[in-house]
């Protein structure tokens, strides 16, 4: 690895060595005095203002304009394991453009720039992304720690957490954003843009024939919300509970507790099921690499789960979504379609979603008082699986999944806890790309635990030290011990038998 020899910008001794040296010192207010990766702090810990003033689609977009700014000041930009692959995939969807105006078999006829809003938001949300993940990835420990990073991930978890409550005690406020006054009259009679800008708490959609206030602050739909909490309350749990003080870890439980309840009403099945495939392949990392009494913990706080949900509300809610798959029939027709799309258009797919003729209750254009769920539905909005192979077909899929199933590969043997987490959370959203469609802040904050993950290795490769983590019961702090280094299952063995 190659240390960038660039000034890292906002480093205390900066203002000082300027005036040593006889140059002008810049005024506090100039970027070239702020805290280095202040961008990075800007998106995720200003979040909730940016999503308040209708910018929640653009945070990272925005941001990513300063990130590359500095990259562009550092002599070697380094960049991640298989980063063509990805490459690949950004090319692809760039080429979409030239099919946005071609008619897909079993659509409503589309124009060229009846899909060119949509298609520009998505470019920039991708290309945004991938400065993310370089900007991250290119920071040093001396710059920016690893594990500052993770605590600014786990405030926009404390935030989003708040948003949960807010939305299920106040499912209605609403209002409009600076920026939905200002979009001008094409822009704001289109639904899916005024979505995008108009702030809301929660999304009243009857799931168990209640009126249920699903939350989703602050982000832009209730899935949207699930799917990032499942990134952020693991980069929490890192930092309140692995790396926290004895205060700390109790006030982290005390978090994880009580976010059971938002969690649960949010009727969120994907979430559920990623949360569980979290806890149980962390906790299998954890045993092999020398934690197996984590299997008994894992398996008490099952039993401590089953009995909260017996005793309290929250088990009818569990069990009355269950019951109630209202979902089930659209999304796999709408995934079927998805799969004829992208094989009727394999090459580049048709450059974005369509709108389907009728839905699968009726070959009826729009919805009806006596047929509501009729009308028309949107191909590749059920998952960021379907929504890349219908959008940008077999070869933008296959490069889109490739990435990151070759990251889950290259950094199988990371066992530290930061490692641990990041592929944790790598592996449950190759599970959510067939539920959900990550694309705005998703697939950010997925790409900073993939930057994560591969700075990890390139620092302990390069020297630096792990951080620290708080004994049990007192402040001192200690090294990682050795069983972090590398697997030892077999040393485990070796020393139980002797």
């Amino acid at each position: 690895m190659t240390t960038p020899t660039a000034q890292v910008s906002g480093h205390p001794d900066s203002a000082a060595q300027d005036q040593r040296d006889g140059r002008a010192v810049a005024p506090w207010w100039s970027p070239a005095r702020w805290p280095a990766g202040w961008p990075l702090m800007a998106a995720l810990v200003g979040y909730p203002l940016w999503w308040a003033i209708g910018l929640g689609a653009l945070v990272f977009p925005i941001a990513a304009i300063p990130m590359a700014w500095q990259l562009k000041q550092r002599p070697h930009i380094q960049v991640p394991p298989w980063f063509g692959l990805w490459m690949l995939f950004i090319g692809w969807t760039l080429l979409g453009l030239v099919v946005l105006g071609i008619n897909a078999p079993d659509t409503l006829p589309t124009t060229f720039a009846q899909g060119l809003d949509a298609y520009v938001l998505r470019s920039l949300q991708y290309l945004g992304a991938t400065v993310v993940l370089l900007y991250v990835g290119n920071l040093t420990e001396a710059e920016v720690p690893r594990l500052r990073i993770i605590r600014w991930l786990s405030t926009l978890f404390i935030v989003t957490l708040a948003g949960g409550f807010v939305g299920l005690a106040l499912p209605s406020l609403e209002w409009k954003s600076p920026v939905e006054l200002l979009l001008p009259g094409p822009l704001a009679a289109r639904r899916g843009i005024v979505s995008m800008v108009h702030p809301q708490v929660a999304q009243i959609q009857d799931v168990i024939g209640t009126g249920d206030a699903r939350p989703n602050a602050p982000f832009e739909f209730t899935n949207a919300w699930g799917n990032n909490l499942s990134i952020l309350i693991i980069w929490f749990i890192v930092a309140w509970i692995v790396y926290g003080t004895a205060r700390r870890r109790i006030w982290g439980l005390a978090a994880l507790a009580v976010a059971v309840v938002p969690i649960v009403y949010s009727l969120n099945r994907g979430l559920w099921l990623g949360l569980a495939l979290a806890t149980c392949y962390a906790v299998f990392r954890l045993a092999l690499a020398g934690r197996p009494w984590l299997i008994g913990a894992l398996l008490a706080v099952g039993a401590a789960g089953l009995f909260v949900l017996a005793v309290t509300p929250l088990g009818g809610v569990v069990q009355s979504r269950a019951d109630n798959g209202n979902s089930d029939q659209v999304r796999s027709s709408l995934a079927q379609a998805s799969i004829n799309g992208g094989l009727s258009s394999p090459l580049i797919g048709y450059g974005g979603t369509r709108e389907t003729v009728g839905s699968e209750d009726s070959i009826a254009i729009g919805a009806t008082q006596e047929c509501p769920r009729c009308g028309n539905r949107t191909i590749g909005s059920t998952g960021q699986a379907w929504n890349v192979l219908y959008s940008h077909g077999v070869i933008g899929f296959g490069a889109f999944v490739g990435f990151f199933l070759a990251i889950l590969w290259r950094f199988r043997r990371d066992v530290t806890p930061i490692g641990i987490a990041a592929h944790t959370i790598v592996l449950v959203q190759m599970l959510y790309i067939f539920v959900y469609v990550g694309i705005s802040s998703t697939l950010s904050l997925l790409l900073i635990s993939v930057a994560l993950l591969w700075r990890n290795e390139r620092d302990r490769l390069d020297g630096e030290p792990d951080p620290v983590v708080p004994r049990l019961g007192d402040t001192g702090f200690r090294r990682l011990t050795p069983q972090w280094e590398k697997p030892s299952i077999t040393r485990w063995t070796r020393e139980r038998a002797t």
